[in-house]
């Protein structure tokens, strides 16, 4: 499951949070230029085991950034902060 996008959003279907999630990484990815990938959970056994009812989940570079609610400034932040 690797990728060059540094944002995972983990879902699943029928997930109204996961909606709202997907809306908020295309706003910030419109500012940042970032790529985003989606993982479901229902095609995972060991995604579905790590996350289940936690979800959405947003990854940032491969390490939980968040869950159940995008926060839009604080994602921004991080994208945009250089890493020491």
């Amino acid at each position: 499951m690797s990728s060059d996008a540094r944002l995972t959003l983990i879902t699943r279907p029928d997930c109204h949070l996961c909606e709202e999630a997907r809306a908020a990484l295309g706003r910030v990815v419109a500012v940042t230029g970032d790529r985003w990938v989606e993982w479901d959970v229902t095609t995972d056994v060991e995604l579905e085991r790590d996350y289940g009812d936690r979800l959405p989940v947003v990854l940032l570079d491969g390490k939980e950034h968040g869950y159940w609610r995008v926060e839009e400034e604080r994602l921004l932040r991080d994208l945009t902060t250089p890493q020491l």
